[in-house]
């Protein structure tokens, strides 16, 4: 369909870092975001994922709260306190849904907060608005 469905937007060819130990939904997500012309890197854990941002200081992370080695929310904290890469926009990506979890990621300056499963088109609402906000000055 030559792309007609695919966003023009500016946020194309950014470079988003998903951060997830479920090999299945990286896998899925990463293709989604390829096909938008994403520059995609992938972590299994919250270590490699903060290491990873260290060098590759990605546009967006989406970043699981439940993994093995450093969770979401440890990894999220020391983004934070880590001055080159502390105002990058995070998204979260979970499974949990309480509120409780929310509100302890938002205490940590997320951007958004996706719950899985997941519905694709909301989800790259999400990154691109995330996006733009950044690209504005707004993140």
């Amino acid at each position: 369909m030559l792309g007609l469905f695919k966003s023009k937007k500016k946020t194309t060819h950014a470079k988003i870092l998903i951060v997830d130990d479920e090999t299945d939904v990286v896998n899925s997500v990463k293709y989604h975001l390829k096909s938008y012309e994403f520059e995609v890197a992938t972590a299994s854990n919250g270590k490699e994922g903060l290491e990873k941002a260290v060098d590759e200081k990605p546009d967006l992370i989406l970043l699981d709260i439940s993994m093995p080695v450093m969770d979401g929310y440890e990894m999220l904290e020391r983004l934070r306190n880590h001055p080159d890469i502390k105002n990058t926009p995070v998204i979260m990506f979970t499974a949990y849904s309480e509120i409780t979890h929310v509100a302890m990621a938002a205490g940590l300056g997320i951007e958004d907060y996706v719950t899985k499963p997941f519905d694709f088109t909301d989800l790259m609402d999400k990154i691109t608005c995330a996006l733009e906000n950044k690209n504005n000055g707004n993140a």
